[in-house]
């Protein structure tokens, strides 16, 4: 037994998580270099048969690339956005994960339980935060609606700007084992007039994360 936790703490972090997402959802690459090939990869398979739209079509390359970058910057390792069909239409969601790491070398982010109950103390309409289980772990789960006048400091996610449409948003929160680091799922919808539904399908994908040992 003595062995055996010597050995787990000295494992390493795990080397990667998995999760598994509806079909029909995108993965776009925001490492500087590629991003542009996932975005291409994307704007062809949404245009696909479309030819008398070039105007829109670079106005969108443009935005996603743009937000691909805007991403990156802030510690964001993967991109997925929805082309998930309803007919003829395309059910708009997103999922950014983010990385998060300590303000400086040395420093520790502050545990789930005390960032919940900051959280919780600002008292901000519209925001609901909790503290689940999901089996990769202990996690902050908070779920903002577009009633909320929040500026969601601490690593979780940030507002839109006031150009960007009413949208819901529900982020999770977790410890990365073994590490100083955090691993934040933050989803988004403007599909506020079935927000519960879209949240019920946030919360599946959620609760598939597994973390992977080499």
């Amino acid at each position: 037994m003595t062995t055996s936790l010597n050995e787990s703490r000295t494992q390493p972090p795990p080397s990667d998580y998995q999760l598994l997402l509806p079909d029909g959802w995108f993965r776009i690459d925001l490492e500087p270099g590629r991003r542009e090939q996932s975005v291409e990869a994307l704007v062809s398979r949404r245009f696909s048969g479309i030819d008398n739209e070039p105007r829109l079509r670079r106005l969108v390359r443009q935005e996603l690339i743009e937000r691909a970058a805007s991403a990156f910057d802030e510690g964001g390792i993967e991109l997925y956005l929805s082309l998930q069909q309803a007919g003829s239409l395309t059910i708009p969601a997103s999922l950014l994960i983010t990385l998060v790491s300590p303000p400086q070398p040395g420093a520790a982010l502050p545990s789930l339980h005390d960032l919940a109950e900051s959280l919780e103390a600002e008292g901000v309409g519209g925001r609901t935060v909790s503290i689940t289980e999901l089996a990769a772990g202990t996690a902050l789960r908070m779920r903002v609606d577009p009633d909320a006048t929040d500026t969601r400091t601490g690593g979780t996610s940030r507002e839109d700007d006031g150009s960007a449409l009413p949208s819901v948003t529900l982020d999770y929160q977790l410890r990365v084992p073994r590490s100083d680091m955090h691993l934040l799922l933050t989803f988004s919808t403007p599909l506020v007039q079935i927000a519960d539904a879209m949240v019920e399908l946030f919360d599946a994908v959620a609760g598939s994360l597994t973390w992977k040992d080499q």
